[in-house]
């Protein structure tokens, strides 16, 4: 990668430089410029070769020789590309004293680079500056020599790898420029004090008191805040250390190139915190730019914009208004260069970069920026600093307060319009202005919401079909053959029904269970395969979908063919700090920190065993819960046996009922807890296990959350469907938990009512607690914030001290809302058969759920920095494996959790009655038993004077020569569901592959938008450069005509001589 046109070193400003001594001295007029030139081109070429011979070894013979070029060109001058920018404080930096006796100091003594100086600041250099403008770096191109950027390029090629020693280059580059700086800044206040004392004059006027609570800006109302460090004085033992490391940091920051002013604490609300505010000036964003591969506009685009769906005139009150919709026309683009900035669209330097793109390039700079070895080892980056304290915060700035819009000078605030549009609950209806989300918030904040719009857009059509089925239920309710039979005192009042516990549990009456037979027959009906089928193509359907807005999302946000963030493939501080040993890398060729696998092995089986015992521990509660359940059922039929004033409530709270309820509540408060635990855990095992990067830190999280959520939020919901009541035994002859509780029986109409109640609880509870905590948490934090600082209400209240008492997003801030939506999105799939309405409440949640995380993002936390994400990442791969699964979870809820297999086992070869082909069914799936043949620790207190009771199973009655066992229809109805487990997993797979085969994963309209771009940007590209070749070639023709004309007159004035 090339530097810069003038040899401008990539990212690098001489703060130093320009704070170094600065002494008047004498230009020597009089004498011929060319020579004054020549000679100071020399002593810089003598300082040149001194940085080459320590970075550049074995290049020595190459460097002659572009010395003795340098050389034969010195007579040329020097022509300057990049003009000055003007400083505020270079003139309060006093110039050394001289050295005790008189002698002169090693400032004073007069270095090459200093004597070059003194050459050229006579009457020839005035002519070589026409704007005092003070450049983020300075290096001089000589006219019609080839520049040297070996330096520079490989400094930005080790940016890009994340390589932490670039700032140690850094250094060295800024010590060989830095006497050049400081006579630059010299000269410039010689020639044209008007001009460069511009923003002393503003500082030395800058009242605090008039400024606007909501500037953005430094003091002098120029130079706009892209980050702010905060930091309060520790008077502990630590304190000095941490002054010297903010100090170091601070030092370094500024010889990276950014700008820095410092608030003290006497201005702050508190008194206590100091702030430092940091400006990312144009020459430090265009070099990183670069490095991150920012791609930015060269030309509009050609390319019209998608048509309006044909049905937008019903859709229209849901639209946002184009110019919030879309806030910049479409533009072809690339990826900025430096080198090719007259390429690019550049209409005002301070907004051609977006703010999100401004925060970004900082935060690099600051997570790769050194602050001093400890221990023998470099320490660097900003997030080792936040967590000794040594800062208290860092976070970039809102544009300015939520609830109005901003006055100028300050740009448009787009935070005022995210609020307007995006963040108020009156706009649930409403589209999301999801371009202006990306350039506030960044690509990766944008994907989720786009994401989640889309998932809750998606989950409209299964809302409806899923409503449709439970409407259809609800009608079809008081025609049920079956609940009829049940609720019938002919029937189900004859039925006696044997006990559901031991001792203490009376025989009773089927009837009893009407009401309930009613409700399970909502969701067990015959409409429960066909949604189950539905929703297997459904989340298919969802899946290809998403990926081909996906695509378009990638194509409109210029992500494609986008790389990993370079920032999650950096090396964590944490990694660093713990490598004792440096491994050749075979890609970079460069030595980097390495742990040996041996080295991690305690902790990878640490991290094993604590994710076992913890998931041991969820299904250890589970069981406890169930053990609950077992033991409350007894004392809960045997109160409301006795109990005269619950006679009325029996009908429709039943001890069955009471008991679900009250566990299934129990069970959700069980779940909140182990989940707020295991949080604080699973983050300490995955720091413990010492992961290399940000990315597979990340990715050792997910897989640790998500085992334990999935394990925590979903099985007491597969104990419900799979397990409760299909190991249960018969009378007499029990199967129990530990030799002590007797199995869970279920309802005679099945177990599916208890497993909707239970996914109902979950599901609706976690939603509810979540929004509520969404919600609240951070804005009774901010309160109190608030409520704590407001000490001085007579000092100012800005910018950066409003958003310093804003909530922390955190960088796992959308981890665990990704997390949330997924674990949802599990409850929509897995058990949907079980409960249709699971879609309809995912839909009314989410559209609450976008405008309130909408609505704490904009008013609630800091901003968080802004990251680039192409797509959804590991939670893409997630949600297929639980498509997957859910195929075959909902086949078995229908087999073996829902009545409808053998209700159609007995409509095709059981029933007798041609008219009601169900009728009898009720009699024929209960079975017989002998009371008599109960045991004495089973049988109830008092005594009966009927002989048989009735069982949920098919066996054989008590005069049967193979009584209680198994009889054939068991065996059938069990081949009937297999068979149907079978042909309804081929059938919804069949499906999915076809549907996968059939949608592109990117639509063919983005294919050729992709190809028009391209073709455009490659064709703009080269006419840029054949244009840029064509000038060059003029420029060296000309300048060779102009070296061939001085050489025919020095022959001719030879020969006239002679």
């Amino acid at each position: 990668m090339a530097a810069p046109e003038g040899g401008a070193a990539a990212g690098l400003e001489v703060a130093a430089g320009r704070e170094g001594p600065g002494r008047q001295r004498k230009s020597r007029s009089g004498e011929d410029p060319r020579k004054l030139e020549s000679e100071a081109t020399e002593l810089g070429d003598q300082e040149d070769l001194t940085f080459r011979e320590k970075y550049w070894e074995g290049s020595q013979g190459r460097y002659r020789e572009r010395t003795e070029k340098h050389k034969h060109d010195s007579a040329q001058e020097d022509e300057w590309k990049h003009p000055l920018e003007k400083k505020a404080n270079y003139r309060e930096i006093a110039a050394p004293a001289e050295s005790p006796g008189g002698s002169l100091s090693l400032w004073d003594s007069p270095t090459p680079r200093e004597r070059k100086r003194d050459l050229l600041t006579g009457e020839s250099a005035e002519q070589l500056f026409r704007r005092p403008k003070i450049k983020f770096s300075i290096h001089s191109s000589k006219a019609g020599r080839p520049r040297s950027d070996t330096s520079f390029s490989i400094i930005n090629e080790l940016a890009k790898m994340g390589d932490p020693e670039v700032l140690e280059m850094v250094k060295e580059e800024e010590r060989r420029l830095n006497r050049d700086t400081s006579f630059v800044l010299e000269m410039t206040e010689s020639m044209s004090s008007r001009e460069t004392s511009f923003l002393l004059s503003e500082a030395g006027l800058f009242d605090k008191d008039k400024q606007s609570k909501d500037s953005i800006f430094f003091r002098d109302g120029i130079r706009q805040i892209d980050f702010v460090l905060s930091y309060v004085d520790d008077v502990k033992k630590e304190a000095d250390i941490k002054i010297e490391r903010r100090q170091k940091f601070e030092e370094n920051l500024r010889k990276t190139g950014l700008e820095l002013e410092i608030e003290d604490k006497r201005n702050s609300e508190d008194g206590k915190t100091y702030f430092v505010k940091i400006h990312a000036p144009w020459e430090v964003l265009v070099t990183y730019a670069e490095v991150l591969g920012i791609k930015r506009p060269i030309k509009e685009s050609d390319i019209p914009r998608p048509e309006k769906a044909p049905f937008h005139f019903i859709l229209g009150p849901l639209k946002l208004p184009r110019n919030v919709k879309h806030p910049d026309p479409e533009y072809f683009t690339v990826q900025f260069s430096r080198h090719r900035q007259e390429l690019f669209l550049i209409e005002d330097k301070s907004s051609f970069f977006p703010s999100s793109a401004r925060n970004r390039i900082v935060y690099y700079i600051l997570t790769r920026c050194p602050f001093g070895i400890e221990d023998g080892k470099k320490r660097f980056g900003i997030e080792r600093l936040l967590t000794s304290h040594t800062y208290s915060a860092a976070y970039p700035l809102h544009d300015g307060q939520y609830w109005k819009p901003s006055e100028p000078p300050n740009p448009t605030n787009q935070r005022y319009i995210l609020f307007q549009n995006w963040a108020r609950f009156s706009y649930f209806y409403k589209e999301q202005p999801l371009d202006l989300i990306k350039n506030y918030y960044g690509e990766k904040i944008g994907m989720y919401f786009v994401f989640l719009g889309f998932y809750t857009e998606m989950l409209v059509l299964a809302a409806i079909v899923g409503l449709a089925c439970f409407i259809y239920g609800l009608f079809s309710m008081h025609s049920s053959t079956t609940s009829i039979e049940v609720c019938d005192p002919e029937i189900g009042g004859q039925i006696i029904m044997c006990p559901l516990c031991d001792l203490l549990c009376d025989f009773w009456r089927l009837n009893t269970t009407c009401l309930s037979s009613k409700f399970s027959h909502l969701f067990d009906n015959e409409s429960t395969v066909f949604f189950a089928i539905f929703m297997g193509i459904w989340v298919t359907l969802f899946l290809e979908f998403w990926k081909q807005r996906q695509a378009r999302l990638e194509y409109e946000w210029d992500l494609v063919d986008f790389e990993e963030e370079q920032q999650q493939l950096q090396l964590r501080p944490e990694f660093e700090a713990m490598c004792k040993q440096r491994k050749m890398n075979p890609v970079t060729q460069e030595m980097e920190p390495h742990m040996p696998l041996k080295s991690r092995i305690p902790w990878y089986f640490l991290s094993g065993a604590t994710v076992t015992l913890w998931m041991s521990l969820v299904i250890a509660c589970l069981v406890a819960v169930i053990v609950y359940r077992l033991s409350v059922f007894a004392t809960f039929s045997s109160f409301m046996e006795t109990e005269a004033s619950l006679k009325h409530v029996k009908s429709f709270l039943t001890p069955q009922i009471a008991t679900a309820l009250s566990g299934s509540c129990l069970n959700f408060i069980v779940i909140l807890i182990l989940n707020f635990f295991y949080e604080k855990i699973s983050a300490w095992i995955t720091k413990m296990e010492i992961p290399r990067t940000y990315q597979e830190y990340e990715s050792s999280l997910t897989l640790k959350m998500f085992l334990f959520q999935f394990v925590n939020f979903y099985s007491s919901c597969f104990y419900l469907a799979f397990f409760k009541g299909k190991f249960v035994g018969y009378p007499g002859k029990y199967t129990y938990l530990f030799n002590v509780w007797r199995s869970e029986e279920c309802d005679p109409g099945g177990c599916l009512i208890e497993l909707t109640t239970q996914l109902t609880i979950i599901m609706t509870g976690k939603q509810v607690f979540g929004n509520i905590q969404e919600a609240i948490y951070p804005l009774a934090l901010n309160w109190w914030r608030r409520r704590k600082a407001r000490t001085n209400s007579e000092k100012l209240y800005s910018r950066w001290e409003q958003d310093h008492d804003l909530e922390t997003f955190g960088s796992l801030g959308l981890f665990y809302e990704y997390l949330e939506t997924v674990i949802q999105f599990g409850f929509v799939t897995l058990f949907v058969a079980s409960f249709p309405l699971a879609p309809l409440l995912a839909l009314l949640n989410n559209i609450i759920e976008v405008r309130v995380d909408a609505w704490k993002l904009t008013t609630q936390y800091r901003r968080p920095v802004a990251a680039k994400a192409h797509s959804i990442g590991v939670w893409q791969d997630i949600l297929h494996a639980m498509a997957v699964l859910s195929v075959a979870s909902n086949a078995f809820i229908v087999a073996f959790t829902s009545d409808i297999i053998p209700r159609l086992v007995y409509f095709y070869a059981y029933s007798s009655n041609a008219s009601e082909p169900l009728k009898g069914y009720v009699n024929n799936s209960l079975s017989i038993f002998l009371i008599a043949d109960l045991p004495n620790t089973t049988a109830p207190l008092d005594k009966r004077d009927f002989t048989t009771c009735r069982y949920r199973d098919h066996r054989y009655p008590p005069d049967h020569q193979e009584k209680y066992s198994h009889n054939m229809q068991f065996w059938h109805v069990l081949a009937a569901k297999m068979t149907f487990i079978i042909v309804m997993e081929h059938v919804v797979f069949l499906v999915k592959f076809l549907l996968a085969w059939m949608i592109p994963d990117v639509p063919k309209d983005v294919l050729e938008r992709i190809k028009r771009e391209r073709l455009m940007t490659v064709k703009i590209l080269h006419d840029f450069e054949l244009q840029k070749l064509k000038e060059n070639l003029t420029i060296d023709s000309s300048e060779f005509a102009k070296e061939f004309i001085i050489q025919e007159n020095k022959v001719e004035l030879a020969k006239s001589t002679i």
